[in-house]
């Protein structure tokens, strides 16, 4: 964002706010003790200092120390005269005076965080007023105007995020506490279960602030899975889970999970042509789902900025554990001039893992890939995705902890996997990239039928006996159009074909 410049006192008699002596106290300080720069070097810049002379002699004492050169009234004065900017820094007289005027550094670093903050508070009035201004404009666009604003404040807020390193006791105590309550549970895991048995066995379950992403070429299957690991966290586990969903509706999600968890094909779902124990097959599912701590967003085109806006409030007031994001590449960082796509998405994929830090919980993102994989070998190695099919950045793959891929080999024609086994029915769960454990193949069923994955061993679903009705569409007085069901020699039957 193009800053407006602010003057010195506003239309109100404010003053800029600053603290010219203590700018002075901390030039002086450190002119005059070797180590004194050491001690502020992390909390202030040159742009801290609201007198410009301070500026430039600050600046002068970081360019001599990163040349590990004595930094004291001689080589400062030397350093500016041969920059030509000698007496815009008010000459010899001016850095000797400041020097003078300063006995020890005892207090410099109290000094440096309060030029600091007053630095940050004419960033706040500077931001503002910009903000004001073309608010004022009526060519604007307030939705443009609205994510330039955002766009700007996070880089205000992450420019001026200062850590210190940190005794490593509290850490040990922490990690030894999470070593416990691993310990402690009987299903071996220390993340987050996500229901399905091979992926739990590579990852431990997937972990707090970690970024994952899930990639695969279209019609693969990413948002069938993504689905699917929805109901079993969101509704057989009952855990708080939430979706971005950027490509499809909320009604298309949902419609969706219910052909999953109610194990309808899609087809009927769309034209509403159920046999009679599919409606009650239906009705019954259904009933599993409702109140399930499921939360859907489909708001197009979402900035990473909303993004993080809206993923705050779902963990504080529904206490979220898992964010899933469909897809990566439809995101935006709205408010930010980009040299290229590639730039854009490496903002995105880095604030997503800033994002599940701060939040401290897992983040899934679906990725696309390019074309790579359609241009290799029509044989299983040479389909399986790699890493550097990823689209669009490679920073894709250095922020995230987890990489995975989604294979069918039945899709590209292949009927036999390395073990002569049919792929029929099979995907591939492939973790080509784990920052903390091991990578690798996890054989899946896929019920296309269902757009659902499955275990290898997981049992098939059976419908609920006919009269296990738990909707009250199904009261009596319901008037749908059920067709009996038929034997197999035409006769209408009262049984259902079970």
């Amino acid at each position: 964002m193009k800053v407006v410049e602010v003057p010195q006192v506003d239309s109100f008699g404010h003053r800029q706010p600053q603290n010219l002596e203590m700018e002075n106290a901390v030039i002086g300080a450190v002119m005059i003790e070797q180590d004194a720069y050491g001690m502020v070097s992390e909390i202030i810049s040159p742009e801290s200092f609201y007198d410009h002379r301070n500026q430039l002699i600050f600046r002068a004492v970081q360019n001599l120390s990163l040349q590990q050169k004595p930094v004291d009234i001689l080589s400062v004065t030397d350093y500016l005269e041969q920059q030509g900017e000698l007496e815009e820094a008010g000459g010899p007289f001016n850095i000797t005076s400041l020097a003078n005027n300063v006995t020890s550094s005892a207090h410099i670093v109290y000094h440096a965080r309060v030029v600091q903050q007053k630095y940050l508070a004419r960033q706040m009035i500077t931001f503002a007023s910009t903000v004001l201004t073309k608010a004022f404009d009526q060519t604007q666009d307030v939705a443009d105007l609205m994510n330039e604003a955002e766009m700007s404040i996070f880089n205000l807020s992450q420019n001026n995020m200062k850590k210190t390193a940190q005794q490593i006791n509290p850490f040990l105590k922490e990690v030894h506490e999470m070593i416990e309550k691993a310990a402690a549970r009987t299903d071996g895991l220390s993340g987050l279960s996500s229901g399905f048995e091979g992926i739990d066995k590579y990852t431990s379950g997937w972990q707090n602030s970690d970024l994952i992403i899930i990639a695969a070429r279209p019609a693969m299957g990413k948002t069938a899975f993504v689905l699917s690991m929805i109901k079993k966290m969101g509704i057989d586990q009952r855990m708080p889970v939430a979706m971005f969903s950027l490509e499809m509706s909320n009604a298309q999600l949902v419609r969706r999970l219910i052909g999953n968890v109610a194990e309808i094909s899609g087809e009927k779902l769309r034209n509403g042509k159920l046999e009679r124990h599919e409606w009650q097959q239906l009705d019954t599912r259904i009933a599993t789902m409702q109140d399930a701590p499921i939360f859907l967003d489909d708001t197009s085109g979402l900035s990473i900025f909303e993004l993080r806006t809206k993923a705050r409030r779902l963990v504080r007031e529904h206490g979220v554990k898992m964010i899933m994001i469909d897809y990566l590449q439809l995101m935006t960082a709205s408010g930010a001039n980009f040299n290229s796509r590639q730039e854009e998405v490496s903002i995105i994929s880095r604030s997503l893992k800033g994002l599940a830090k701060e939040l401290d919980i897992p983040i899934i993102a679906l990725s696309q890939l390019n074309r790579g994989v359609e241009k290799r070998d029509n044989d299983n190695d040479g389909k399986r995705p790699q890493l550097s099919d990823l689209r669009e950045s490679g920073a894709i793959e250095q922020d995230a902890d987890i990489v995975c891929f989604i294979h069918r080999p039945e899709y590209y024609g292949i009927p036999l996997d390395e073990n002569n086994t049919s792929t029929k029915g099979m995907a591939e769960f492939i973790i080509g990239k784990h920052r903390n454990g091991a990578t690798g193949i996890i054989k899946m069923k896929f019920r296309h039928e269902f757009a659902r994955f499955e275990d290898m061993h997981e049992s098939q679903y059976v419908p609920a006996p006919m009269g296990e009705i738990s909707i009250s569409s199904r009261a009596e007085g319901d008037e749908r159009n059920f067709p009996a069901p038929e034997t197999p020699f035409g006769v209408p039957s009262n049984d259902a074909p079970f």
